[in-house]
């Protein structure tokens, strides 16, 4: 299917309201040509002093020249003004309209895939992408317009007036958009536009890492290119920034010196035709065109800008095709109701885009009713995929995962999400109020419900130490909390919520021991009754489970109780020693050392 142009998509954007780009680019179009009027006023005026000097009082209708020439002015500002009125318009519209369309369209996509991203940089997109967009249309295409209607009317203008000087002044107008059209915005500088976003894309993501890390680099006294990656990414932007310039240094200064060098030619032009005598209509032409000069000047460069701008635009939508063509999770036609809170995972394979091993490789476990199963294992091993998996936030490559005797396939995503609550190991609080923040869970909640939830999530004192109580705000406008207190905050959230299936996710790896203690005391009185699956590095936490599954490389390389495990030699019993090691490691009191 043939891809359509940047236009055609961003009047796909603008709906109903696309009316108001034709009428902004005939409105600018319109204004270029009634501007060009009042120079054809002035050469009236200086035709018409020629014509009588010596005797000026004979020349009544400067003024009349004079006043139509500030009428026409006045009025093509005025339209011009109007045609931007509309361009604004249009593209408040089309920018609201796209992130609109993007943010409806993310909130499908797998949540393994939004996981997945790089911080920020959906966000950078969606953001980006629809700024230049409406700078492209409120500005860029009104000018790109005016760029297009101008030389058109100097063309019918050179029927006027001398032809010849009009030739010779548009010979280095044509050389300068030869070399616009071929060496500043070719198929190379599309692409170096495209390795430029992608460079300045790569540094402000990491970036935002590196602010984060500011305490960290404060406090081991390090620079900013103690962050490989950081430095890594600002090498790659300077190379292309760099490379970008040297490539447009050459063809740039050509445009410029074409584009200024009209007036040169023309008094060239003059001194040559000029040889066998100089004449009074001669004379007003060249002053005309000299005059003139100027709008062909500025034509060239609004279309430079306007080609520059559109290829940022042509990349911008690029950028957001590249997550909308993102395949989201196809929802059954006809969807069941699981009969039950049962998980059984049958023979499950997994593997992410681009990796060269599955990382769930034929795995198969069940978890009944009511039955709380861990896993555990070495990083990498599978454990947060595989629970993923179970959630839905990504498909299955083969095999099937079900609830309640149902695949996950066949049961809709309100359903799904209903019965399952996810606890992730980095939490995430939006900027919100603390109540906002837990009623997620349940919006339908009443304050009282919410209070409650909170309470079971051993999170009341977390409330009573701020003043603002369950309304206090979250974020930068308001206070920060802990990574436990963040844990307890969003297990408050699935209290309330009171899904049957519960999955947690490293969800006590921030807290600190007390925070832990609160955290597991809220663990076991929302676990209750509940199909639970967790995971966990501290295995203290899981010595109660039903069934310990022991991932490795993506497989089940042991299960059982943990007494069971610990009665064979075997990778969960060497683990269960190392972390007893660490849990009884202390700081010795000699041998402080240096750095």
């Amino acid at each position: 299917m043939k891809k359509k142009s940047a236009f055609s998509t961003l009047m796909y954007y603008a709906g109903s309201h696309n009316y108001l780009i034709y009428a902004s680019c005939i409105l600018a179009a319109l204004s270029a040509l009634i501007a060009l009027i009042p120079f054809y006023d002035v050469w009236r005026i200086m035709k018409e002093v020629l014509e009588v000097r010596p005797d000026f009082s004979a020349a009544v209708y400067i003024k009349s020249y004079g006043w139509q020439a500030v009428g026409f002015a006045l009025l093509s500002m005025v339209i011009y003004i109007a045609g931007l009125m509309c361009s604004h318009k249009a593209a408040f519209r089309v920018q609201a309209t796209m992130r609109t369309v993007m943010m409806e369209y993310i909130m499908k996509l797998p949540l393994g895939y939004v996981e997945s991203q790089r911080t920020g940089k959906i966000r950078k997109i969606v953001a980006d992408s629809s700024a230049a967009t409406e700078t492209y249309l409120a500005h860029n295409l009104p000018d790109k317009a005016v760029s297009m209607a101008t030389p058109v009317g100097l063309l019918i203008m050179m029927a006027v007036f001398d032809w010849r000087l009009g030739l010779i002044s548009l010979i280095p107008a044509l050389i300068a958009f030869l070399l616009m059209g071929t060496l500043m915005m070719g198929p190379k500088l599309a692409k170096d536009m495209k390795e430029y976003q992608n460079a300045l894309e790569a540094m402000s993501s990491e970036a935002v890492e590196y602010i984060r890390g500011i305490p960290v680099v404060k406090t081991f006294r390090q620079t900013v290119f103690s962050f490989k990656r950081f430095k890594k990414a600002i090498d790659e932007y300077e190379k292309w920034t760099i490379s970008y310039t040297k490539s447009m240094m050459k063809p740039m200064v050509g445009f410029t010196t074409a584009s200024n060098g009209i007036f040169a030619v023309l008094i060239i032009a003059a001194y040559v035709f000029t040889g066998h005598g100089v004449t009074d209509t001669f004379i007003l032409n060249l002053f005309f065109y000299i005059i003139i000069t100027s709008i062909l000047t500025v034509t060239l460069m609004k279309i430079a800008y306007a080609g520059e701008s559109q290829m940022i635009v042509e990349d911008a939508l690029n950028r957001m095709d590249e997550i909308l063509n993102v395949k989201t999770l196809p929802e059954a036609e006809v969807t069941k109701q699981p009969k039950d809170a049962a998980v059984s995972v049958q023979n499950v394979t997994f593997a992410y885009d681009g990796a060269k091993r599955n990382a769930i490789d034929g795995i198969s476990l069940q978890a009944k009713v009511g039955e709380h199963i861990a896993l555990v294992g070495p990083s990498g091993g599978g454990k947060t995929t595989l629970a993923s998996l179970i959630a839905r936030f990504w498909d299955v490559k083969s095999g099937a995962i079900k609830i309640g005797g149902v695949d996950v396939k066949e049961i809709g995503s309100k359903e799904l999400m209903n019965q399952v609550s996810y606890v992730f190991q980095d939490s995430k609080l939006l900027k919100m109020s603390i109540l906002e923040n837990v009623r997620m869970g349940c919006p339908k909640a009443t304050d009282e419900e919410v209070i409650q939830a909170l309470k079971d999530a051993q999170c009341m004192d977390i409330i009573e130490k701020f003043p603002e109580g369950i309304h206090t705000m979250i974020g930068s406008k308001g206070v920060y909390v802990s990574g436990g207190e963040s844990q307890r905050l969003a297990i408050a959230r699935a209290f309330l919520k009171n899904a049957p299936i519960l999955i947690l996710d490293e969800a006590t790896a921030f807290a600190d021991p007390d925070n832990e203690r609160l955290v597991q005391q809220a663990f076991e009185t929302l676990s209750k009754d509940k199909t639970v699956i967790m995971i966990a590095h501290r295995l203290s936490t899981v010595t109660n489970a039903d069934c310990i599954y022991v991932l490795a490389e993506g497989k089940i390389a042991e299960s059982g109780t943990h007494e069971q495990l610990l009665e064979k030699d075997s990778i969960y019993k060497h683990m269960w020693s190392e972390y007893n090691k660490s849990v009884n490691w202390q700081v010795g009191k000699a041998g402080v050392s240096e750095c």
